[in-house]
């Protein structure tokens, strides 16, 4: 029985007849590029995600850089985002010559927070890119709340939670990626909901918005050859998005697995360790659901690499996410500021691990994953 971080195939197997069909048809009708296919998935995606334009893309990181040029901020404007996360949060601030403004997060749900975000507002700040980290939805009333009254943008990064919802006071909620000025999300074959390659999509309510979100993905036309805008060729193939077609009707589905398997993990890592002494088990935010992306242990005095080593010695799988923080990469020291010591972000780079989640995941291999990490703290 081997246990691996993502078990791409043994989903594949369940649903091979389908996607197999999907793909085939693309095949057929040759249209490979902006095909029907294309289309179907975007307009069954946004009746997911209530209603919102989805405009694809060829990956979650163009989904992000798309996203700022839509915006028209011009360089030397400073884009708030978290020190925590993958890089592309970041990556494409600084590649459109704008200043990524790293702030910390959470310790206990390792999201960007309202707190963290006012400390960091100076008149050349123009957007927030809140990341949903791991699974589950940051704050994000009272992050809409302070955009509105400062004049701020937000773009969501939506890569880790497609799925989740947030609950805002009045009781209303809404899917991740479809709450701030834009949403972005990658289909990248590891992703809750991912495809056989690389994808994006990105995410929007408003309608001018939306248009010009469309040329900028497809070289800046609206007409062909004639160009508005300096856009960029970024598009979701047709045989992807088959592929991501017949994954989005078992979303929920995977969203449970996973959320079942999170919990199970919890409640026997907890009754081993109740105190926290050793490690602390992922924590929910009240106002999300969680989708679990990543199912994330915060490792106490140290051990965290121990442990990582021991497990492999185990044949276990395990993830650091993520090693080094933002502002301590060589490619952000002289375009970044930093808003305050960001501590949190440099204790959980040395402190988090990731264990083994996907929705084939039996319990049987999450005790082999437990019994390891209870033997190596005894």
């Amino acid at each position: 029985m081997k246990i691996q971080m993502v078990d791409l195939k043994g989903q594949y197997s369940k649903i091979k007849e389908e996607v197999d069909a999907g793909i085939q048809n693309v095949i057929d009708n040759t249209a490979f590029i902006n095909g029907p296919a294309v289309k179907g998935f975007a307009e069954h995606l946004s009746q997911y995600l209530g209603g919102c334009h989805v405009i694809t893309c060829a990956n979650g990181t163009d989904a992000l850089q798309i996203a700022l040029m839509a915006l028209g901020l011009k360089p030397g404007d400073e884009v708030i985002v978290p020190a925590f996360t993958f890089i592309a949060s970041a990556e494409v601030i600084g590649l459109l010559g704008l200043t990524p403004v790293m702030v910390d997060v959470d310790y206990d749900t390792f999201n960007l927070t309202v707190e963290n975000i006012k400390n960091a507002v100076s008149p050349k700040t123009k957007a927030i890119i809140p990341v949903h980290l791991f699974g589950q939805s940051c704050d994000m009333e009272p992050i809409l709340e302070f955009a509105k009254k400062h004049n701020l943008y937000v773009i969501e990064d939506n890569a880790q939670a497609i799925g989740a919802e947030y609950t805002f006071s009045d009781g209303h909620k809404e899917k991740t990626g479809t709450m701030g000025t834009i949403g972005c999300t990658s289909f990248y074959p590891s992703k809750n909901l991912g495809c056989y390659g690389d994808g994006g999509a990105i995410f929007c309510n408003d309608d001018e918005l939306a248009e010009k979100i469309k040329m900028i993905v497809n070289h800046g036309e609206q007409v062909r050859y004639y160009h508005k805008v300096i856009g960029c060729n970024s598009r979701l193939d047709s045989i992807q998005a088959a592929v991501l077609d017949v994954k989005l009707k078992h979303l929920d589905e995977y969203g449970t697995a996973r959320y079942e398997a999170a919990q199970y993990y919890t409640t026997q890592l907890k009754a081993f360790d109740p105190e926290e002494k050793l490690f602390a088990t992922p924590k929910e935010l009240e106002k999300s659901t969680h989708v679990y992306h990543q199912y994330t242990l915060n490792i106490k005095n140290g051990k965290r690499n121990e442990l990582k080593d021991y497990l492999a010695q185990q044949g276990i799988p395990s993830m650091i996410y993520y090693p080094l923080p933002l502002q301590e990469q060589d490619a952000f020291i002289d375009i970044t500021r930093a808003a305050g010591e960001l501590t949190v972000s440099g204790d959980l780079a040395s402190s988090v691990l990731s264990l083994p989640i996907h929705t084939e995941m039996s319990q049987e291999m999450q005790d082999t994953v437990i019994n390891a990490i209870q033997h190596f703290f005894k």
